[in-house]
């Protein structure tokens, strides 16, 4: 039987009590690369009593908001296209569906075409100053499990941030008080002299992480490869292959000393992968886009509880020949390279470099996922984000926690994600996007390169 998902009922929730009016400043970095919403789903195992969850989750929701009152606010536009976060207690939108399947017809929950209707839909039609910045959706499933979906928007916040407000929500829904209170003051990511209004240069070539990426030889756009038809696929790696992967990574001396991480190593296999599945010219050039969270590297560190985006894109490079030929010491080296030039001197450069720009709608993805036109980290690039380190697993809104948890459906041409499984036994699960006439190149190199 065709598993059905049916629409009951959509409507806004507001935070409880009244809480500020007014705009509040946006970073750079919460105006530029993707700001468009960043759909995730948690799956609950079958429930004998579902009774309440619906009023038990819009009723946490609304408390949650008053200190996270910017998530029940509005986008609007300003000159050169930045923008603005109107404060307004406009709400977010949330969705209360049903199935007449069982959650157990998903499987290990690899990515499939009921993931479309499990998550909010976004409709990019309306004016973004009529966009909920959080959509949640809710699908009960006829065996009494259930699915938890929530698509934020990208402008307001971060991975981590994300995952604070959705913790301090699952929080709440529990009947507990909030653990670590948010807040938005942007200045913790500004230079001294920024925050003193002053004109600042630190300007060293942070420029070059703006540019778009390298094309495949003899292309002068993307447009012909962004048509190939692409597909959604999940790998997994056990403990014993990733430490097997940074035992091969670690037989050079590693760059700086430190032996290379596991998103370091994994990323590496990849990258290398990918680029051996493209069969590449020697002198093609790829990049690999790494999101670096600088939290910790700003002057002071950004503290625990900061709202929004506190991530840079930067890019590895390498000639696919060099990658193929030489040993994954090599890319995990590139790799290194890049998130090594992401210091607090960098963040303040790339963000002067952006405010002295007119224009920055070229630097933001602004279609939704699933576009064709959508980010492009295709042939001949690739971008691996980490989940690894941040607390997905564990949201127990009151029913127990969750079985397993995923992005929603994203299948851009290289584009790759990997996170922890839930087990606890150290497996790492990799998504990626990639082209069919590669994937079973990819699967065979993928496997036979970590022996």
């Amino acid at each position: 039987m065709k598993m059905e998902i049916r629409s009951k009922t959509t409507f806004l929730v507001k935070p409880r009590t009244p809480e500020w009016k007014g705009y509040l400043p946006l970073s750079e970095w919460d105006q530029t690369g993707n700001i468009t919403h960043v759909p995730t789903i948690y799956f609950f195992k079958p429930m004998r009593d579902l009774d309440g969850l619906v009023e038990s989750l819009t009723d946490s929701l609304s408390r949650v908001l008053v200190p996270f009152y910017p998530v029940a606010g509005r986008l609007r536009w300003a000159e050169g296209g930045r923008l603005l976060l109107e404060c307004n207690s406009a709400g977010v939108e949330f969705t209360v569906a049903e199935s007449n399947g069982g959650i157990d017809q998903l499987g290990d929950f690899t990515p499939c075409p009921e993931y479309v209707w499990l998550v909010p839909e976004v409709d990019y039609c309306r004016p973004i100053w009529e966009l909920p910045l959080l959509l949640v959706k809710v699908v009960v499933f006829e065996c009494g499990g259930f699915t938890l979906s929530f698509s934020m928007s990208h402008a307001i916040g971060d991975g981590p941030s994300a995952l604070h407000f959705v913790s301090e929500w699952a929080r709440m829904a529990r009947g507990e008080p909030l653990k670590i209170p948010p807040y938005f003051d942007r200045d913790v990511l500004a230079s001294p002299a920024g925050r003193n209004g002053l004109h600042n240069l630190y300007l060293t070539g942070p420029e070059v992480e703006f540019a778009h990426p390298p094309l495949l030889l003899g292309q002068t756009d993307s447009v012909e490869e962004r048509k190939k038809e692409t597909t959604l696929f999940m790998l997994k790696l056990t403990k014993s292959q990733v430490d097997r992967l940074k035992d091969k990574a670690n037989q050079l001396p590693p760059r700086n000393g430190h032996p290379y991480s596991r998103y370091e190593c994994v990323a590496g296999h990849m990258w290398r992968c990918v680029t051996k599945a493209r069969k590449h010219e020697p002198n093609q050039q790829t990049t690999l886009a790494v999101c670096v969270d600088f939290r910790n590297k700003m002057r002071p560190p950004v503290g625990q509880g900061y709202f929004g985006n506190a991530v840079l894109d930067v890019r590895a490079r390498s000639y696919s020949g060099d990658l193929v030929s030489k040993s994954l010491g090599y890319a995990a080296s590139r790799i290194r390279m890049a998130i090594d030039k992401v210091t607090c001197e960098y963040v303040w450069s790339a963000a002067e470099f952006l405010r002295q720009q007119p224009d920055w709608t070229i630097f933001q993805d602004l279609h939704p996922q699933g576009s064709h036109d959508g980010p492009f980290y295709g042939n001949p690039n690739i971008g691996v984000v980490s989940w690894l380190t941040l607390p997905m697993q564990g949201q127990d809104f009151g029913w127990g926690r969750e079985v397993f948890m995923a992005p929603g459906n994203h299948e851009f041409d290289g584009d790759t994600l990997i996170f922890a499984a839930p087990d606890g036994t150290g497996t790492i699960i990799a998504l990626l996007g990639l082209q069919v006439q590669h994937l079973d190149d990819f699967r065979k190199y993928f496997h036979e390169d970590i022996l």
